[in-house]
């Protein structure tokens, strides 16, 4: 059966629980929100009289938050990533370049956004050979080709697109090993050359390519 999972951004943290864990949130929750509330209500009492200052308020509080918190720990984790505790490494072989055209460096460019995004992202160990997790595969294609036709059939836009082919293995659940392609495009102006968009457009369409072989990997959407 496959795993429903929610996910949800706190202060900037992406989280992903599952149905049973979103329930569990949700009481740890109501039972922090009663925790306030009855602090609260002592709070706004000891004015009638004065008494000597308590600090029982406060400590509840801070019981019930650490609970929370002990509880979310449990449920997700940080970076949107649901990778097995028995993960720690991962292998990113170089990337190639298996079709003509694009600039030179695509390839390492690509490499290195790869490798960047998950030492970023998750505290898997880069290792260059036998990682847990391991990718491998080539840039397949790098085309430009007309987008947007209007009513007169000519490009108003034109489409520059790359196609990335991934193999990822991993090593403690084979389950989750996949070979596909990944591809994402840019259109710009049919007014302007490839060679006057290029770098600015290669790097944004490769950023989007690793986000997505990353969701797919590790992320487990």
């Amino acid at each position: 059966m496959k795993k429903i999972s929610f996910q949800f951004s706190v202060l900037g943290f992406q989280f992903s629980v599952s149905r049973l864990e979103f329930r569990v949130l949700g009481f740890a929750f109501s039972v922090l929100g009663f925790g306030f509330r009855v602090s609260g209500f002592k709070l706004q009492t000891s004015n009638r009289k004065p008494q000597t200052p308590n600090h029982k308020p406060k400590t509840l509080n801070l019981i019930l938050l650490t609970t929370l918190l002990l509880a979310l720990s449990g449920c997700y984790s940080f970076r949107g990533t649901t990778l097995s505790p028995d993960i720690k490494s991962v292998t990113i072989t170089n990337f190639t370049m298996g079709t003509a055209g694009g600039p030179a460096n695509m390839a390492l460019q690509f490499n290195e956004k790869m490798k960047e995004y998950y030492q970023r992202n998750t505290s898997l160990a880069l290792l260059p050979l036998n990682g847990d997790l391991q990718l491998e595969g080539s840039i397949t294609a790098y085309e430009v080709t007309p987008a947007a036709p209007t009513a007169n059939d000519q490009a108003a836009l034109n489409r520059l697109s790359i196609t990335i082919q991934v193999k990822f293995t991993n090593n403690k659940d084979e389950e989750k090993n996949f070979d596909q392609s990944f591809s994402f495009f840019k259109d710009f102006p049919q007014s302007q050359t490839l060679s006057q968009v290029e770098s600015r457009l290669v790097p944004q369409i490769l950023d989007q390519i690793v986000q997505d072989i990353f969701n797919k990997s590790a992320g487990d959407w």
